[in-house]
Protein backbone atom coordinates (compact mmCIF):
# COMPACT_ATOMS: atom_id res chain seq x y z
CA UNK A 1 0.00 0.00 0.00
CA UNK A 2 1.65 3.90 -0.77
CA UNK A 3 1.76 5.85 1.96
CA UNK A 4 -1.07 7.80 2.90
CA UNK A 5 -0.35 11.88 3.61
CA UNK A 6 -1.00 11.63 8.09
CA UNK A 7 -2.50 15.43 7.43
CA UNK A 8 -5.04 14.38 4.99
CA UNK A 9 -6.10 11.44 7.23
CA UNK A 10 -6.39 14.01 10.34
CA UNK A 11 -9.01 16.07 8.04
CA UNK A 12 -11.02 13.40 7.02
CA UNK A 13 -11.18 12.06 10.68
CA UNK A 14 -12.13 15.26 11.81
CA UNK A 15 -14.59 15.35 8.96
CA UNK A 16 -16.51 12.00 10.12
CA UNK A 17 -16.32 13.13 13.83
CA UNK A 18 -18.04 16.22 12.70
CA UNK A 19 -21.31 14.32 11.68
CA UNK A 20 -22.20 13.56 15.05
CA UNK A 21 -20.28 15.23 17.99
CA UNK A 22 -20.30 19.00 18.65
CA UNK A 23 -18.47 21.76 17.20
CA UNK A 24 -16.95 22.65 20.47
CA UNK A 25 -15.52 18.81 20.62
CA UNK A 26 -14.68 18.89 16.96
CA UNK A 27 -12.49 22.12 17.46
CA UNK A 28 -10.75 20.66 20.26
CA UNK A 29 -9.48 17.65 18.75
CA UNK A 30 -8.08 19.77 15.77
CA UNK A 31 -6.21 21.64 18.20
CA UNK A 32 -4.77 18.46 19.39
CA UNK A 33 -4.15 16.33 16.14
CA UNK A 34 -2.86 19.71 14.55
CA UNK A 35 -0.20 19.94 17.28
CA UNK A 36 0.53 16.28 16.72
CA UNK A 37 0.71 16.43 13.31
CA UNK A 38 2.95 19.13 13.46
CA UNK A 39 5.41 17.20 15.77
CA UNK A 40 5.30 14.29 13.20
CA UNK A 41 6.67 16.76 10.51
CA UNK A 42 9.52 17.56 12.63
CA UNK A 43 10.41 14.21 13.02
CA UNK A 44 9.94 13.61 8.92
CA UNK A 45 7.07 11.45 10.25
CA UNK A 46 4.61 12.26 7.30
CA UNK A 47 2.96 8.56 6.33
CA UNK A 48 0.41 7.12 8.59
CA UNK A 49 2.39 3.60 8.36
CA UNK A 50 4.76 5.96 10.58
CA UNK A 51 2.64 6.66 13.43
CA UNK A 52 3.58 4.25 16.05
CA UNK A 53 3.75 3.92 19.82
CA UNK A 54 6.99 5.39 19.93
CA UNK A 55 6.20 8.70 18.13
CA UNK A 56 2.99 8.77 20.28
CA UNK A 57 5.43 8.71 23.63
CA UNK A 58 7.74 10.97 22.11
CA UNK A 59 4.70 13.62 20.78
CA UNK A 60 3.47 13.39 24.65
CA UNK A 61 6.59 13.57 26.23
CA UNK A 62 7.59 16.82 24.55
CA UNK A 63 4.17 18.10 25.36
CA UNK A 64 4.75 17.55 29.10
CA UNK A 65 8.21 18.65 29.11
CA UNK A 66 7.17 21.83 27.43
CA UNK A 67 4.82 22.44 30.58
CA UNK A 68 1.64 21.54 29.37
CA UNK A 69 -1.11 20.46 32.29
CA UNK A 70 -2.04 17.04 32.89
CA UNK A 71 -6.01 17.26 32.32
CA UNK A 72 -4.44 19.00 28.54
CA UNK A 73 -2.08 16.52 28.09
CA UNK A 74 -4.78 13.73 28.93
CA UNK A 75 -7.17 15.29 26.43
CA UNK A 76 -3.97 15.33 23.43
CA UNK A 77 -3.64 11.33 24.25
CA UNK A 78 -7.39 10.77 23.96
CA UNK A 79 -7.76 12.25 20.39
CA UNK A 80 -4.86 11.04 18.97
CA UNK A 81 -5.94 7.75 20.66
CA UNK A 82 -9.68 8.36 19.06
CA UNK A 83 -7.77 9.36 15.85
CA UNK A 84 -6.02 5.84 15.76
CA UNK A 85 -8.94 3.76 16.29
CA UNK A 86 -10.32 5.79 12.91
CA UNK A 87 -7.34 4.95 10.92
CA UNK A 88 -7.46 1.27 12.37
CA UNK A 89 -10.98 1.11 11.02
CA UNK A 90 -9.90 2.43 7.87
CA UNK A 91 -7.71 -0.62 7.31
CA UNK A 92 -4.62 2.11 7.77
CA UNK A 93 -2.89 0.93 11.31
CA UNK A 94 -3.08 -3.15 12.58
CA UNK A 95 -3.70 -1.53 16.18
CA UNK A 96 -4.10 1.71 17.95
CA UNK A 97 -0.22 2.29 19.26
CA UNK A 98 -1.77 4.95 21.52
CA UNK A 99 -3.78 2.44 23.64
CA UNK A 100 -0.67 1.04 26.14
CA UNK A 101 0.33 4.46 26.41
CA UNK A 102 -0.54 5.57 30.45
CA UNK A 103 -0.55 8.76 31.88
CA UNK A 104 0.43 10.25 35.07
CA UNK A 105 -2.64 10.35 37.52
CA UNK A 106 -4.65 14.09 36.87
CA UNK A 107 -4.50 16.04 39.77
CA UNK A 108 -8.13 17.17 41.18
CA UNK A 109 -9.21 20.45 39.99
CA UNK A 110 -13.17 19.64 40.71
CA UNK A 111 -14.85 22.80 41.23
CA UNK A 112 -15.84 23.41 44.65
CA UNK A 113 -20.22 23.87 45.12
CA UNK A 114 -20.98 27.79 45.81
CA UNK A 115 -22.89 27.14 49.60
CA UNK A 116 -26.56 26.57 49.09
CA UNK A 117 -27.44 29.47 51.37
CA UNK A 118 -24.76 31.71 49.74
CA UNK A 119 -26.08 30.80 45.90
CA UNK A 120 -30.04 31.07 47.14
CA UNK A 121 -29.15 34.95 48.00
CA UNK A 122 -27.30 35.31 44.95
CA UNK A 123 -30.00 34.23 42.54
CA UNK A 124 -32.43 36.24 44.52
CA UNK A 125 -30.76 39.98 44.66
CA UNK A 126 -33.03 41.95 42.63
CA UNK A 127 -32.02 43.30 39.45
CA UNK A 128 -32.93 46.11 36.96
CA UNK A 129 -35.57 44.88 35.70
CA UNK A 130 -34.12 45.17 31.96
CA UNK A 131 -34.58 43.30 29.12
CA UNK A 132 -30.67 41.83 29.47
CA UNK A 133 -31.13 41.43 33.28
CA UNK A 134 -34.13 39.19 32.45
CA UNK A 135 -32.24 37.18 30.10
CA UNK A 136 -29.62 36.52 32.47
CA UNK A 137 -31.47 36.27 35.35
CA UNK A 138 -33.54 33.11 33.33
CA UNK A 139 -30.01 31.37 32.58
CA UNK A 140 -29.13 31.59 35.92
CA UNK A 141 -31.93 29.93 37.18
CA UNK A 142 -31.74 27.26 34.12
CA UNK A 143 -27.90 26.47 34.69
CA UNK A 144 -28.66 25.87 38.49
CA UNK A 145 -32.36 24.57 38.25
CA UNK A 146 -31.34 21.70 34.97
CA UNK A 147 -27.46 21.22 35.66
CA UNK A 148 -26.60 21.87 31.95
CA UNK A 149 -23.66 22.31 30.24
CA UNK A 150 -22.57 25.44 29.01
CA UNK A 151 -22.77 24.31 25.25
CA UNK A 152 -26.29 22.84 26.45
CA UNK A 153 -27.73 26.42 27.69
CA UNK A 154 -26.35 28.55 24.53
CA UNK A 155 -27.90 25.69 21.81
CA UNK A 156 -31.36 25.75 23.32
CA UNK A 157 -34.01 27.10 21.08
CA UNK A 158 -37.33 28.82 22.31
CA UNK A 159 -39.08 25.36 20.99
CA UNK A 160 -36.83 23.23 23.83
CA UNK A 161 -37.91 24.61 26.82
CA UNK A 162 -41.31 24.26 27.87
CA UNK A 163 -42.70 25.51 31.65
CA UNK A 164 -41.36 21.67 32.77
CA UNK A 165 -38.82 20.20 31.18
CA UNK A 166 -35.87 21.42 28.65
CA UNK A 167 -34.65 18.99 25.74
CA UNK A 168 -30.57 19.35 25.68
CA UNK A 169 -28.16 17.63 23.37
CA UNK A 170 -25.24 16.58 25.34
CA UNK A 171 -21.69 15.37 24.38
CA UNK A 172 -21.66 13.21 21.36
CA UNK A 173 -25.28 14.91 20.44
CA UNK A 174 -26.95 12.71 22.61
CA UNK A 175 -30.33 13.69 23.59
CA UNK A 176 -31.68 14.18 26.73
CA UNK A 177 -34.74 16.25 28.68
CA UNK A 178 -33.98 17.45 31.99
CA UNK A 179 -36.94 18.86 34.60
CA UNK A 180 -36.56 23.02 34.99
CA UNK A 181 -37.71 23.99 38.41
CA UNK A 182 -40.57 26.42 39.27
CA UNK A 183 -38.42 29.52 39.72
CA UNK A 184 -36.22 28.78 36.65
CA UNK A 185 -39.73 28.47 34.77
CA UNK A 186 -41.03 31.88 36.34
CA UNK A 187 -37.67 33.19 35.15
CA UNK A 188 -37.86 32.37 31.67
CA UNK A 189 -41.18 33.22 31.41
CA UNK A 190 -40.53 37.17 31.80
CA UNK A 191 -37.32 36.84 29.54
CA UNK A 192 -39.95 35.67 26.83
CA UNK A 193 -42.07 38.62 27.56
CA UNK A 194 -39.12 41.06 26.33
CA UNK A 195 -37.34 38.63 23.56
CA UNK A 196 -39.30 39.33 20.77
CA UNK A 197 -38.09 42.70 21.23
CA UNK A 198 -33.79 41.84 20.74
CA UNK A 199 -34.21 39.13 19.11
CA UNK A 200 -33.77 38.91 14.92
CA UNK A 201 -36.76 37.90 13.23
CA UNK A 202 -36.38 34.46 12.39
CA UNK A 203 -33.79 33.72 14.98
CA UNK A 204 -34.68 30.58 16.85
CA UNK A 205 -32.18 30.62 19.72
CA UNK A 206 -34.00 30.97 23.58
CA UNK A 207 -30.57 33.05 24.26
CA UNK A 208 -30.06 36.51 22.43
CA UNK A 209 -27.63 39.38 22.52
CA UNK A 210 -28.09 42.40 21.91
CA UNK A 211 -27.23 42.16 18.22
CA UNK A 212 -30.37 39.75 18.15
CA UNK A 213 -28.43 36.62 17.44
CA UNK A 214 -27.74 33.28 19.59
CA UNK A 215 -25.60 34.30 22.48
CA UNK A 216 -22.20 32.59 22.17
CA UNK A 217 -20.43 30.73 24.75
CA UNK A 218 -17.95 33.42 26.08
CA UNK A 219 -20.82 35.99 26.31
CA UNK A 220 -22.12 33.80 28.87
CA UNK A 221 -19.61 33.27 30.76
CA UNK A 222 -18.37 36.93 31.12
CA UNK A 223 -21.94 37.71 32.29
CA UNK A 224 -22.09 35.06 34.56
CA UNK A 225 -18.64 36.51 35.77
CA UNK A 226 -19.45 40.05 35.76
CA UNK A 227 -22.77 39.04 37.82
CA UNK A 228 -21.23 37.91 40.32
CA UNK A 229 -19.27 40.76 40.77
CA UNK A 230 -22.42 43.32 40.69
CA UNK A 231 -24.21 41.04 43.09
CA UNK A 232 -21.34 40.94 45.78
CA UNK A 233 -20.66 36.65 45.18
CA UNK A 234 -17.35 36.37 47.23
CA UNK A 235 -16.21 34.05 44.69
CA UNK A 236 -15.72 33.40 40.93
CA UNK A 237 -19.04 31.88 39.45
CA UNK A 238 -18.30 29.89 35.41
CA UNK A 239 -21.33 27.81 34.34
CA UNK A 240 -19.70 24.61 35.15
CA UNK A 241 -19.38 25.74 38.79
CA UNK A 242 -23.01 26.61 38.64
CA UNK A 243 -23.63 22.53 37.19
CA UNK A 244 -21.58 21.42 39.84
CA UNK A 245 -23.31 22.95 42.81
CA UNK A 246 -26.61 21.66 41.19
CA UNK A 247 -25.50 18.37 41.07
CA UNK A 248 -24.07 18.26 44.48
CA UNK A 249 -27.15 19.93 46.72
CA UNK A 250 -28.92 17.18 44.52
CA UNK A 251 -26.95 14.40 45.74
CA UNK A 252 -27.28 16.22 49.12
CA UNK A 253 -30.78 16.05 49.44
CA UNK A 254 -31.65 12.87 47.55
CA UNK A 255 -29.11 10.54 48.17
CA UNK A 256 -30.09 8.81 44.22
CA UNK A 257 -26.54 8.98 42.57
CA UNK A 258 -28.41 6.98 39.71
CA UNK A 259 -31.01 9.84 39.16
CA UNK A 260 -28.47 12.50 39.01
CA UNK A 261 -26.39 10.68 36.75
CA UNK A 262 -29.20 10.56 34.39
CA UNK A 263 -30.55 14.39 34.85
CA UNK A 264 -25.89 15.27 34.13
CA UNK A 265 -26.18 12.79 31.43
CA UNK A 266 -23.20 11.21 31.68
CA UNK A 267 -22.94 7.70 30.28
CA UNK A 268 -21.11 6.17 33.18
CA UNK A 269 -22.01 6.34 36.96
CA UNK A 270 -18.13 6.63 37.79
CA UNK A 271 -18.07 10.09 36.22
CA UNK A 272 -20.96 11.20 38.80
CA UNK A 273 -19.39 9.65 41.68
CA UNK A 274 -16.45 11.94 41.10
CA UNK A 275 -18.07 14.90 40.27
CA UNK A 276 -20.85 14.64 43.22
CA UNK A 277 -18.82 13.90 45.96
CA UNK A 278 -20.06 14.47 49.42
CA UNK A 279 -18.05 15.08 52.36
CA UNK A 280 -17.75 12.37 54.66
CA UNK A 281 -19.71 13.38 57.51
CA UNK A 282 -23.03 13.68 55.29
CA UNK A 283 -21.80 10.14 53.99
CA UNK A 284 -21.56 8.73 57.40
CA UNK A 285 -24.77 10.31 58.48
CA UNK A 286 -26.50 8.42 55.67
CA UNK A 287 -24.88 5.42 56.05
CA UNK A 288 -25.65 5.37 59.76
CA UNK A 289 -29.95 6.43 59.13
CA UNK A 290 -29.93 3.51 56.12
CA UNK A 291 -28.03 0.83 56.80
CA UNK A 292 -29.90 -2.07 59.03
CA UNK A 293 -26.54 -3.27 60.67
CA UNK A 294 -25.06 0.10 61.38
CA UNK A 295 -26.64 1.23 64.70
CA UNK A 296 -25.74 -0.18 67.63
CA UNK A 297 -28.82 -1.93 69.54
CA UNK A 298 -29.85 -0.23 72.46
CA UNK A 299 -30.62 -2.67 75.34
CA UNK A 300 -32.71 -2.25 78.56
CA UNK A 301 -30.18 -0.83 80.46
CA UNK A 302 -28.94 1.96 78.01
Amino acid sequence: MSEVALGGWIDAFLAELGQHASPATVDAYRRDLAAFDAFAARRDALAMEQLNTALARSFLSAERTRGLAPRSLARRRAALSRFCEYAVAQGLLADNPVALLRMPKQPDHLPRPVDVDVLARFLDTPHDGSALALRDQAMLELFYSSGLRLAELAGLNTGDVSAARARVLGKGSKPRQVPVGRRAAAALAEWRKVREGLAGEDEPALFVGRRGVRLGHRAIQKRLARMALERGLPEHLHPHRLRHSFASHLLESSQDLRAVQELLGHANLSTTQVYTRLDWQHLAASYDAAHPRAKRQRHESD
